[in-house]
């Protein structure tokens, strides 16, 4: 249950908490709407509709084969904080198709972390307040102390390597081209979700 004091945290951020699906809430929506040609968010097109269906596949193929090292499970197990952590995604983010997988996976691990996600264009106010470089960028992971009520961290859009390419590419090249793009999603199927377990080790303080 949500201990936050209206008074300590700031309000959009409670109720973004009270209004957020759990993982499996949404995996069931991304897979409705990956079987009736749908998407979540303000464009509906469709090329977004075919970004779900093929993030439908991929979030089922991380859940079935998702693998946490016995030293992180061992690490995320032993964290004693009490934590929500409140994710902005859409159904047809593939970054969001790699990551929120393996923060479910990691989230299950310790009773303590609450895992909640909420869809960026329903909570333009939310995201505003954890902008990318200026930009609306998601998966964004809000990390909630839930007995302080402060916003102790965030996560996101992407672990630190794959960030670091998409920097480096960008500085080289100006834009991500298609190319790129298919690039990283191969990197996400050859990384297996290990950077971002990583990432999340380390923002529990583990």
């Amino acid at each position: 249950m949500n201990t936050l004091q209206p008074n300590i945290t700031n309000t959009t951020i409670l109720e973004s908490i009270d209004k957020g699906m759990t993982y499996q809430a949404f995996r069931d929506l991304v897979k409705t709407l990956a079987a009736t040609g749908g998407t979540t968010g303000n464009e509906q097109t469709e090329a977004f509709f075919a970004y779900t269906k093929l993030n439908e596949s991929r979030m089922k193929r991380w859940d079935k084969t998702l693998k946490v090292s016995e030293a992180d499970k061992t690490s995320i197990e032993n964290f004693k904080g009490d934590i929500t952590w409140l994710v902005l995604a859409e159904s047809w983010c593939g970054d969001a198709a790699h990551i929120l997988p393996v923060i479910n996976k990691v989230a299950e691990l310790n009773d303590n972390i609450d895992f909640k996600v909420v869809l960026r264009d329903e909570n333009e106010d939310l995201m505003n307040m954890f902008l990318t470089n200026g930009g609306k960028s998601i998966p964004k992971l809000i990390m909630i102390d839930n007995t302080s009520g402060d916003v102790v961290n965030t996560f996101g859009p992407r672990p630190q390597i794959a960030t670091q390419l998409v920097v480096d590419f960008k500085a080289a090249h100006g834009v991500l081209t298609p190319e790129f793009k298919e690039s990283l999603q191969a990197w996400y199927n050859k990384d297996k979700g290990q950077s971002t377990i990583e990432d999340l080790v380390t923002l529990l303080g583990a």
